[in-house]
């Protein structure tokens, strides 16, 4: 069964850094594109990045220049390098594969993200 098991979050200042990261398993990881999403108190889940089997990104408006994904296919991980850090990007932070706009497996615990002003 595909598990998705995402760490790296915490208590931040703004302006700081996190990095974050998922280990997948289960899945044909190499093939899969993935991404990042994030689900703030009361407001719908959204994605925040996204990278591609061939290692193409792209990212929400709101984090582009400030976050980068990337992926490690031999290790089947997924990382999300995080900067300049707003309260705004105070989230739980998920990742899971993609195909096209649709997400492929169930969602893992996310990892919290706090960003105090």
């Amino acid at each position: 069964q595909v598990q998705l098991v995402e760490s790296g979050g915490g208590l931040v200042q703004a302006g700081g850094s996190l990095r974050l990261s998922c280990a997948a398993s289960g899945m044909m990881f190499s093939i899969n594109a993935m991404g990042w999403y994030r689900q703030a108190p009361g407001k719908q889940r959204e994605m925040v990045a996204k990278i591609t089997s061939g290692g193409s990104t792209n990212y929400a408006d709101s984090v582009k220049g400030r976050f980068t994904i990337s992926r490690d296919n031999a290790k089947k991980m997924v990382y999300l390098q995080m900067n300049s850090l707003k309260p705004e990007d105070t989230a739980v932070y998920y990742c899971n594969a993609i195909s096209g706009v649709i997400v492929l497996y169930s969602w893992g615990q996310g990892t919290q993200v706090t960003v105090s002003s």
